[in-house]
């Protein structure tokens, strides 16, 4: 069987920040992968600001070592402005109030992970997929449909997002894939990973 490993980082980042309150050491992941889990290849996609010396430098590292790195540079764009009536509770008149929603940051490399992932899914193919973006869900389809086995690395720890509402990083798409391939598509609890690839 060949292992292979793709890191969407920004999902994994956030959950590991997010959930678990750690950051990853991503040097320490990649030799884990290659040394524990036996990954032919690790594969890592990230967004990188322009002028952000410190993550290309890691990156550089990573790609040394034998990662194969996909990084883009991260643009910002325009969130659509708000407009609110509001009427003066002194003098009853109504008037618009423009809300500025500020930028977002994207950069997007789901494309470039499904399809390095589809290049290699044979039979008796492992993949370990970092994220729990529902967007996967048919690449992971697709791949099992080949004969792929597939592990989720992400957490499903919930977290309060307002009265009686949770949010999760495992989307729901992907419980529910889980489910339905339960001897294909496997989970991993990331954070049961914490002590062997978090930053001191």
């Amino acid at each position: 069987m060949r292992n292979f490993a793709f890191i969407d980082f920004h999902n994994t980042d956030g959950t590991t920040k997010k959930l678990h309150g750690f950051n990853v050491d991503w040097i320490k992941l990649y030799e884990f992968l290659v040394s524990k889990w036996k990954c032919d290849k690790v594969f890592f996609y990230i967004g990188v600001d322009e002028g952000d010396l410190d993550t290309t430098a890691m990156l550089e590292d990573l790609t040394k070592r034998g990662c194969v790195v996909r990084a883009k540079t991260v643009f910002a764009y325009k969130n659509k402005d708000k407009e609110i009536d509001i009427s003066c509770p002194s003098c009853g008149n109504r008037f618009i109030k423009r809300i500025d929603m500020g930028y977002n940051k994207k950069s997007n490399c789901d494309v470039d992970l499904t399809v390095d992932a589809m290049e290699l899914a044979e039979p008796d193919a492992k993949f370990y997929l970092f994220t729990g973006d529902g967007d996967f869900g048919f690449l992971m389809e697709n791949a099992i449909s080949k004969g792929v086995k597939i592990s989720i690395i992400s957490s499903a720890k919930k977290i309060i997002s307002g009265p009686r509402y949770f949010a999760s990083r495992l989307s729901v798409k992907l419980r529910k894939l889980c489910g339905k391939y339960p001897n294909e598509l496997f989970f991993v609890e990331i954070n049961d990973l914490r002590v062997k690839i978090e930053r001191k």
